[in-house]
């Protein structure tokens, strides 16, 4: 007797920005897709502000590119031309000149292997899913929302998703990218472990009197750092890390007060600067998934990892992992293979692996060096940038790295459809 008909060849949970790219680009390279989403679908493409922005490689906006995400996205996405750090005091630290220990990268120095990408863009979040969801309407990818899925089964040959209204959707794999709460990840048994770092990210845009020319600036202080990242129409997103006590303080300040403290820091070297729309407040965690995957079920984005947002990488390690696994999957059907089979999964988690938990531990080693005001941590940490600054070779390999040219890359990630 022939065993019923899945309802997709991969079911996703969570169509956010992860879990959006990575049915775009299953669905390129042929398969079926199905995303199952909480929250409206319809409200992605009209999304409420909510201040985040995100960094992006330019690996990644070549996946977007090739996956049919990128032209949309084009006329939002500021081009990062160069980023200035700086090891800074406390107030006031953006309004001085560099101190002797500062950093430059400069797409300049790269541009020819790079082919005249920048060093990265900067794009907001709402964009992001407004566009994404539009190429997954427009690619004629189902989505069932607002539906959480609620329990994970496995069967021979199948993967059983229970929605909230009770239905039990089949494929043959199921793939959480619902973020940290993962659902899926819970009911697969795969653990997490992660430590809160006692501080939150305070976030906010604003538009400036003089231009930015395209350069990001981070500046680490003693709380944590302060980033001025430069968006569309001469604004820019700031990400500002503060204790969760003064993150809290800060929620809760007068219009008036909270300027005032964000001009300390912001200083006017940009001229006047306006806070445009609402200010929010997110507390900073580290998490990570004991496995990226289990019987019939592989986790991407935040469900695998969260990290501190210092390098503006997060998202960046999501759309990675839908790049990787959507090359996995692919060339698993094109080899007749079956996509949930342990040895498949594997290829994906082996690939992801190092280069995931490298990137958490190395964030988190930043935080906890640069989060601080030990003498002796500063003066370190001062002379480690003036060094890197001096050493060519070295700064272009932060800028691939950064760019997310560095290392076996998806081919998405290269620019290469599937």
């Amino acid at each position: 007797m022939r065993a019923p008909a899945h309802d997709a060849d991969v079911i996703i949970a969570g169509a956010g920005m992860a879990g959006a790219t990575l049915a775009l680009a299953l669905a390129s390279g042929g398969l079926r897709p199905l995303l199952v989403d909480p929250q409206p679908f319809e409200a992605q493409l009209a999304p409420t502000f909510d201040g985040r922005s995100s960094a992006i490689a330019y690996s990644s906006f070549r996946q977007w590119r090739a996956i049919g995400a990128g032209e949309a996205l084009a006329p939002h996405a500021q081009r990062i031309e160069q980023i200035l750090v700086t090891d800074g005091r406390t107030p006031s630290a953006a309004s001085r000149k560099p101190l002797p220990a500062f950093l430059r990268f400069d797409s300049s120095e790269i541009s020819g292997r790079i082919e005249g990408e920048p060093l990265g863009y900067l794009v907001e979040n709402r964009q992001i899913r407004a566009a994404l969801s539009k190429a997954v309407i427009d690619k004629q990818i189902p989505v069932i929302a607002p539906m959480a899925a609620k329990a994970l089964s496995v069967e021979p040959g199948a993967a059983r998703l229970t929605l909230s209204d009770g239905r039990v959707l089949s494929a043959p794999l199921a793939v959480s990218a619902e973020g940290r709460g993962s659902i899926l990840r819970r009911a697969a048994g795969i653990g997490d472990i992660g430590w809160s770092y006692g501080q939150s990210g305070v976030v906010a845009t604003v538009r400036m009197q003089r231009p930015h020319e395209g350069v990001a600036h981070e500046y680490f202080l003693p709380s944590g750092p302060f980033a001025i990242l430069p968006l569309t129409d001469n604004r820019a997103s700031l990400v500002w890390t503060e204790s969760t006590a003064r993150g809290e303080a800060l929620r809760n300040a007068s219009p008036e007060a909270f300027h005032a403290h964000l001009m300390r820091r912001f200083g006017d070297f940009l001229g006047e600067v306006s806070i445009e729309g609402p200010t929010f407040v997110y507390p900073l965690s580290l998490s990570l998934a004991e496995r990226m995957v289990a019987p019939r079920l592989a986790l991407i984005g935040d469900a695998a990892h969260g990290v501190h947002p210092i390098a503006g990488q997060g998202l960046n390690l999501g759309l990675k992992d839908a790049a990787a696994l959507a090359e996995v999957l692919v060339e698993a059907v094109r080899n007749g293979e079956d996509i949930g089979a342990e040895a498949v999964l594997e290829r994906y988690a082996r690939w992801r692996r190092f280069d995931t938990v490298s990137n958490a531990l190395a964030f988190d080693a930043f935080v906890r060096i640069f989060s601080n005001d030990n003498p002796l941590l500063r003066l370190a940490r001062g002379a480690g940038l003036a060094v890197v600054n001096q050493i060519a070779p070295a700064r272009r390999f932060f800028m691939h790295e950064a760019g997310g040219g560095v290392g076996d890359l998806p081919k998405l990630l290269r620019g290469v459809a599937l």
